[in-house]
């Protein structure tokens, strides 16, 4: 088992839902050339599916704390994973109407949260570039 160095882990937890133009899928079941949705050019064929099995304390999104259903329901990421927000949150920590931000970075300890460190498995998902994607109900940076 990987144990994770302080917040460089990234990725979604089995069961994070993946925007696919066949509808929503788990992220354990993609696999390389499955087409997923993307914010920022329409479709992408995955490239590379990958599974880090690792301790580490996640963080925690709760269900609506960044905007009207986003995310529809709490989930757990890597503190690592790149959360793409367009709004007073990334003008405030980046000065910028639109930024990727490591999920660490949205901690405030009410709801957003770190989550005691324990056992998981984290999916990452690899494109010829960069994509945001949809995932978890939320827009996440490759």
């Amino acid at each position: 088992m990987h144990v994770a160095q302080g917040d460089d882990a990234a990725g979604l937890p089995a069961g994070a839902l993946v925007l696919t133009l066949d509808g929503e899928a788990p992220i354990e079941t993609l696999a390389p050339g499955s087409r997923i949705i993307t914010f920022d050019s329409g479709m992408a064929r995955l490239k590379e599916v990958s599974m880090t099995e690792l301790t580490h304390a996640p963080v925690c999104i709760r269900a609506g704390s960044l905007g009207h259903f986003r995310p529809e329901a709490d989930v757990l990421l890597g503190a690592g994973t790149l959360v793409h927000l367009r709004d007073w949150r990334a003008e405030a920590i980046f000065g910028n109407p639109g930024a990727a931000i490591p999920a660490a970075r949205l901690v405030e300890g009410t709801f957003i949260t770190r989550e005691a460190e324990q056992a998981m498995q984290l999916y990452q998902l690899r494109f010829d570039r960069p994509h945001i994607i949809y995932a978890a109900g939320l827009q996440i940076t490759t």
